[in-house]
């Protein structure tokens, strides 16, 4: 049985490879030798999800090929639909490595994989614009777009592509918070192009420093390096720098190395804020040892062609600090075409795209956002709360006894997931519990709830409500997540899977998206790195580092990137990294 069993996932995992590479095969036939005899598997491709040649299939446009773009491209059954992937770069980067690109840990080629290498590999109807999208027009179902490349011979450079479906995976911009300066005289970190332009400035500030024409306090400006930003982009590039310029550059600038500082300026009062205490202590004990000057409290308020002027809460007036380059990394900021659709929808005020819990915007069923550039609009239970009563209360009583409580706590647990989290931190087993917290003096209430004692014992929930950070994670489960929801749209639509709607009859069609927090890195230079998991577990050290490594290298959306990258730190590890100006 064991043995029929693993046959049977072996088979299962072949046929869903193939699928994949081959999604017009019409059926698999499996033949697996066992011992001396032979199993014969047999299987329709085509199953539940087939498309009828004759209907016309849908379009879905994708716009983006970011995490979240392409996660949802990469599951999505290509069978089924038309695709349109629209994207002013033709290919995905893996940006947790963009601080090891600055400083040439990783090569850029070695992080990038082009998009139309996923979309071959898919088959399918499935199509590439290499384009901007400057306009949304949800009324006409169609996007503007605008080429990169003027390859009209009239200069028309602008199209309009429609869709049945929309999926807006834009992603964000680094966010500037309108300092005065920041657009002009700083170094962003979120594409390819920044981490190499930041490698070439790193090479420029020491050639610069190294000419006799030059005075002492001109050299130890140009070699003062400012972090903008104490989050894990801002102190993984920190802590990059810092190694490369103790292992690399110190030895091939040996009259400057001792003029090198390197400042990170975070306006909170620690680092690594979203990480547990004992990494934000350890990452803050590590730099000051290392020699990096983190300057906690401080905020920037203007930045020149020569100065950065930031106001620190433990003083009075602003402080100019010379610099030589500045790298900001202080969080994310919508796009504009982001902006513009979100007025279009009635979303002002805010600084993403609100979808619902099943990843679409607010007021539309065929747009979906995921991703930087979106956050879900988490119902409140206090919002719904006479609706969740009615529904529970089959027999119109106007009172709910346990038993109706527990047929529909499952529903309400799913719909409303701070009600399970508000319940997990009370150390509450079951929904029962939490309305003993309400119950009154008489012995009918202990047994039965009215709407008020309903509301008195939900009323707290709402307070557990949590936004999803973010990170490359969330946008690829996300991407995951809407992939599998449109693989299945028919068959759902027929059968609804997801949780009972409160205000209407029936149920959802889908499950709600759920996060699953996997652990995040900090790496900390000096080979050692910070590895929190969910919970109360966190791992520091040269055993985190290596752990980063396998999972940094497994995460790559292709082998030849792993192999790629791989070979980039086994080389740093034998040569040293490449210094050279290209």
């Amino acid at each position: 049985m064991a043995m029929g069993s693993r046959v049977l996932a072996l088979y299962h995992k072949t046929s869903n490879t193939l699928r994949s590479y081959h999604p017009h095969l019409p059926k698999l036939i499996a033949v697996v030798a066992v011992g001396g005899g032979g199993f014969v598997a047999y299987n329709t491709l085509n199953g539940s999800n087939t498309v009828d040649p004759s209907v016309k299939k849908k379009r879905v446009v994708v716009l983006g090929t970011g995490w979240a773009g392409t996660s949802f491209l990469k599951d999505l059954d290509s069978s089924q639909y038309d695709i349109q992937v629209v994207s002013p770069r033709n290919y995905f980067a893996f940006t947790p490595l963009l601080p090891s690109v600055t400083c040439g840990t990783v090569e850029p080629r070695s992080i990038v994989e082009p998009i139309r290498n996923i979309m071959k590999k898919k088959g399918g109807d499935i199509g590439f614009l290499e384009a901007e999208c400057f306009k949304i027009d949800p009324q006409n179902k169609s996007v503007h777009c605008r080429s990169v490349k003027q390859a009209n011979l009239e200069g028309k450079e602008e199209f309009i592509v429609d869709y049945d479906y929309l999926v807006v995976a834009m992603g964000a911009r680094s966010n500037t918070f309108n300092t005065p300066g920041v657009e002009e005289h700083t170094h962003f970190l979120k594409e390819i192009e920044d981490a190499q332009n930041i490698r070439r400035n790193v090479i420029d500030c020491f050639e610069k420093a190294s000419l006799p024409n030059l005075t002492e306090e001109e050299r130890k400006k140009n070699l003062h390096f400012v972090v903008v930003g104490g989050g894990p982009t801002g102190v993984e590039f920190a802590a990059e720098l810092h190694d490369y310029i103790k292992k690399d550059l110190s030895k091939l600038y040996p009259t400057v190395k001792d003029l090198v500082k390197i400042t990170l300026l975070e306006a909170a009062d620690h680092i690594l804020g979203m990480f547990d205490k004992r990494i934000t202590e350890f990452a803050e004990e590590k730099f000051q040892r290392d020699g990096i000057d983190v300057k906690l409290g401080s905020m920037v308020v203007k930045v020149t062609d020569k100065d950065i002027c930031t106001k620190e809460k433990s003083k009075e007036g602003v402080s100019s600090i010379p610099y030589g380059m500045i790298v900001w990394s202080t969080g994310i900021g919508t796009r504009p075409v982001i902006s513009e659709f979100m007025k279009q929808v009635g979303q002002v005020n805010r600084r993403a795209l609100a979808t619902d819990e099943w990843l679409r915007v607010d007021g539309s069923d065929s747009i979906y956002a995921l991703g930087d550039c979106a956050s879900i609009n988490q119902r409140k239970v206090m919002d719904d709360i006479a609706d969740i009563f009615k529904k529970a209360d089959k027999d119109n009583s106007g009172t709910l006894t346990v038993k109706e409580l527990q047929d529909v706590v499952n529903d309400i647990c799913e719909r409303y997931p701070q009600v399970q989290l508000y319940m997990k931190n009370k150390s509450m087993k079951n929904i029962v519990q939490l309305l003993e917290e309400s119950k009154g003096d008489n012995e009918k209430e202990s047994k039965e709830l009215d709407i008020e004692r309903f509301k008195s014992a939900l009323s707290a929930v709402d307070s557990k409500m949590k936004f999803l950070p973010a990170t490359a994670q969330v946008a690829a489960q996300q991407g995951q997540y809407l992939a599998k929801c449109f693989n299945r749209m028919n068959e759902c639509e027929q059968t609804p899977e997801g949780p009972l709607r409160m205000r209407k009859d029936g149920r959802h069609r889908f499950h709600p998206f759920r996060y699953r927090h996997l652990g995040q890195f900090a790496p900390l230079g000096g080979e050692q790195t910070a590895f929190q998991l969910p919970g109360d577990h966190v791992s520091i050290g040269y055993s985190s580092q290596w752990l980063w490594y396998s999972v940094y290298a497994s995460k790559q959306v292709s082998w030849r990137n792993r192999m790629l990258v791989v070979s980039d730190w086994t080389r740093r590890f034998i040569y040293g990294r490449d210094s050279s100006r290209i």
